[in-house]
Order: structure tokens, then sequence, then C-alpha cells
């Protein structure tokens, strides 16, 4: 009986290590099919450009007889990088209803049609001689990154315990300096970086998206989304234990519920319904903040720079592409890093402490970038500032953000919120590679005291209003921001439910009474 029992607990203990490694599996898995594509759709385009601005001028003279100028050229180029921005715009906008209908997990799988199709587009243009195909590939990889940017914050937020929902939120961070970190390591000449073999730069996007589609859908959707959206208490409680590696889920289910009984209704807010609500006001305010500060700090200056800064440090042109992986790597060492020490310094100081350190590094980069020419080891230094600025940004503002968005806002607002943060990300993005040749141009290297003085500022307007957020729930950071958006705690739970109230153990008996309904409607079908 003894070596029964024991044998029965070591099973026991095996399938809770199974079970509690889903988590970390649909972390994994999402963030792949997902961030990781984003970062790498960011630096793919780079490696192969001198290729595919002759493959348009070829395709040109190939349609109309005569090479295209240099006018043009330029500016199907432009379209072709800046579009990617456009396209993830349209998918920020219509991620609300699409994740409120399929789910978030079940989002993240469809997300991948647009991705597998971006690929095949992107891939076979150079075949097909025809670049608006590319074009329009770009477009469509843009829409995936937009739908993807929102739906895997969200995801990871609904799925993960409060004590790691930091650890897990940086997920998305590090992935997508994998993803520019992979992208700049197939551009190499020796792997894809040649005439010939650039189409496969864009082919290799299927990869992660099939690897997305073909695990995904085994692992459990998000039981927050079961139990207040489709009022499905078993299916939420086998999520958790999934997750979580558990039997008893009792106080994660209560935890929610109690999340409920505080907004008493779980229908979806529209945005302007968010817009209109006084109790999230500055959380509102906070995420419309960092989004832009995320975009607008000038990490995409620093890599117009990057190959400038190298070459004036002596390295030989054909050299630069291997020394610019450093970049890469530290970027991805930074987010690693924040994602280890997240949950111990927890929000606030990371934010605020990366912004502060890009202020600084951004300073004395203007000064060695004017001054490189008259002192013979200041590139070196610029190189320096480089690396710094870099890991500045990954180990807070890079990730730290979406998992704001995902910690600021109750379940029926996050969708609008992530829309929200969505909106302003791809809109600063856009902003930032239409405007910056033009501030380059005028303030030439003092156009970085520009991204110095938006640091600054982000990080002033953080330690003023910014509340650690660490090993919160949803109704305690809500609570935390109920003085500055000058509502009681009273005014703020009766601004998440009808007029006519219902005590606490009367709601509790309808939404169980919904989810048993729900579920015998489901045995009946």
């Amino acid at each position: 009986q003894r070596w029964a029992k024991k044998s029965l607990r070591r099973m026991r203990v095996g399938d809770l290590r199974r079970e509690r490694d889903s988590l970390i599996v649909a972390s994994l898995t999402g963030a792949f099919g997902s961030s990781f594509l984003y970062g790498y759709n960011l630096s793919v385009v780079n490696a192969p450009a001198g290729y595919i601005k002759k493959f348009y001028n070829e395709t040109w003279e190939r349609r109309y007889g005569f090479s295209v100028d240099e006018g043009t050229l330029t500016l199907l180029w432009s379209i072709t990088v800046s579009i990617f921005a456009i396209g993830g715009l349209v998918g920020a906008i219509i991620v609300t209803p699409i994740v409120k209908f399929f789910g978030r997990k079940c989002t993240l799988v469809l997300n991948n049609v647009f991705a597998v199709t971006a690929a095949l587009l992107m891939s076979l243009s150079s075949l097909a001689g025809s670049f608006e195909m590319l074009i329009l590939g770009r477009i469509i990889m843009g829409i995936d990154a937009g739908i993807s940017l929102s739906a895997l914050p969200m995801y990871l937020s609904e799925i993960s315990p409060k004590e790691i929902r930091g650890s897990l939120g940086q997920v998305t961070a590090i992935f997508i300096c994998i993803g520019v970190f992979t992208g700049q390591v197939l551009g190499l000449p020796e792997i894809f970086g040649q005439e010939s073999r650039w189409p496969f730069l864009f082919g290799a996007i299927i990869v992660p998206s099939l690897i997305q589609a073909v695990i995904l859908p085994f692992l459990p959707e998000s039981p927050r989304y079961l139990l207040l959206e489709k009022h499905n208490r078993s299916q939420a409680e086998k999520a958790f234990q999934r997750f979580l590696g558990k039997d008893d889920v009792s106080q994660e289910i209560e935890e929610v519920l109690a999340e409920s009984r505080v907004q008493r209704n779980t229908k979806l807010v529209s945005i302007i319904q968010l817009l209109r609500t006084r109790t999230v006001r500055w959380q509102i305010v906070t995420v419309v903040v960092t989004m832009g500060c995320y975009q607008l700090c000038g990490l995409n200056a620093i890599w117009y720079y990057t190959n400038n800064i190298f070459s004036e440090s002596g390295i030989k042109h054909e050299t630069i592409p291997y020394v610019t992986l450093s970049t890469g790597a530290v970027e991805t060492l930074a987010a690693v890093f924040s994602g280890l020490v997240i949950e111990r310094l927890g929000r606030r100081p990371l934010l605020i402490g990366g912004f502060g350190l890009m202020v600084v590094f951004f300073a004395v980069l203007t000064v060695s970038l004017t001054l490189q020419n008259s002192v013979h080891w200041l590139p070196y230094l610029s190189i320096f500032c480089i690396l710094a600025i870099i890991a500045s940004f990954c180990i807070g503002p890079g990730g730290i953000p979406f998992v704001l968005t995902g910690e600021f806002f109750q379940q029926s607002q996050r969708p609008a919120a992530f829309m929200i943060a969505g909106t302003v990300n791809w809109l600063s993005n856009f902003a930032v590679g239409l405007l910056f040749p033009f501030i380059q141009a005028g303030l030439q290297t003092y156009c970085f005291l520009v991204f110095a003085a938006i640091c600054f500022a982000g990080a002033t307007y953080l330690f003023f209003v910014l509340p650690e957020t660490k090993n919160k729930t949803f109704h305690e950071i809500s609570q935390a921001f109920a003085k500055r958006n000058k509502v009681t705690l009273e005014m703020q739970e009766m601004n998440h439910f009808p007029a006519e109230r219902k005590s606490s153990a009367e709601q509790e008996s309808n939404f169980t009474s919904s989810a048993d309904n729900g579920e015998s409607k489901k045995g009946i079908v």
C-alpha cells in the first residue's frame, strides 16, 4: 500500500509539473508566432535593401522600357518600409471585436493566416516580377503585427499568476529582440543576404507561424475570458489547473469573481465609453504616454546611425554587418535581464530608470558625434553609447508598456485599452519614420537632443504618476489610481455597474446560474 501511495504521489507530481509547463509552452509559443515576427520584420528589410531596390528598378524597366528615376525609387522604398506601420494600425483597430468573438488564444492562431499570406506574397514577388506583391505583403504583415501585439500581452496577462505576471509579460519584449537579432543573422551574406536569396528572408516567416498554428490549439484559452465573458466556469477551472499546475484553484476563481462583482457587468466597453470613464482617466493617460515614448524615444534613430558610426570608428565596410550583430545581442540580453528582475525590482524603477539612462547616454552621444573628427578615440565612445542606449531601452521601456496596459484595466475594459495603446504605438511608429529624415537633416547630430527631451519628459511624468503594480491585483491597481482620478472607492465601484445594485451573494448566484445554463446548452448542442 505504501509503495502504491508513493507511486500515485509521484505520478500526480509529474502530472502537475506537466500541467504547469503548459504556462511556459503557451507563453513561448504565443510569443514565437507573434512578437518574434514583429521584431523580425523590423530588421529583415535592412540587409537586402540594395537588392530589393535593384529588383524594383529592373521590374520598372521591363514594364515601361526605361529605368525608374531616383526620386520614384526612393518613394517606392519608403512606402515599402513605412507601410508596415499602416498595416499595424489597421490590426490594432480591428483587434477588439476579434478577441471578443474568438477569444485571446484563437485570435493568435487565426492571425497566422495573415502571416502566411504575407510571407507567400513577399517571397514570390521576385519570381512573379511584381514589386506590388512585396508592398502588399508588408501591409498584411503589419496587420498581423498589430493584432498580435495587442492579443499576445492580453493573453499572457490573463493566464499568468500575479506573482510572475511581469516576468511573463516581458516575454513579448524578449521575443521582439530575438526577432530583430534573427533578422540580422539571416541577412548575413553567408545565409540569405545575397541577391539570389533575399526572397528566402521573407519566406522564413512561415516557420514560426506554422509552429504556433500547430501547438497553440492544444493549450487552454484564457481562464479569465472563459469565466467572465463566456461564463463557462468548468472550462475556466480546467484552464487554471493546467496553467498553474494544481487541483485547487478556488482562490483564483474567487479572485476573478471578486473582480466580476466589482464590475457588476462584464459587457465589453467601447473606446468612447472607456475614454468617458472617470475612474480610468489617468490609467489611459499613462498608457498613452508610455506607448508614445516607447516609439518616440529615438531607438529608430540609433539604428539609422549605427553603420555610419561603425564606419567612422575604422571598421571595414564588409565587417560592419557582423559588428552590427552586437547591437541585437545586447538588445536580447538586456530584455532577458529585465524579465528576470522585474518581479524583484518592480515595473516603476525599470521604466523610469531606463528612460533616465537613455537621457544621459543620448547627451554623451551628441557630444561624441559632434567632436569625433577632432578626437581619435571618440568614435569608440559613440559605439559604447549606442550599445548603452539599446540596453537602457530594453531593460524597461522596451517591454513594460505592454505589461502595464494589461495590468491597469478590468476585464471589460482591456480590449478597448489595448486598441488605444496599439493605435498610439503604430501612429508614433509611422510618425518617426515620416519625420526623422527631416529632423536629422535639420539638426544633424543634435537630433538626439530631441529624443533625450522626450525620454526626460516621459521619465518625469512616470515618476510623479505611475504607482508600483508588482504583485497587485487589477482591483488594487485601480484603487491606487482612485485618488488621482478624484473618485472615492465607492464611486469607483459605482462606475462599473448600473444603478440598480445587487448584493454580492445574489450577483455570484446569478453568475453561477449563467455559467450552469451555458454548460447545459453546450451539452444539449
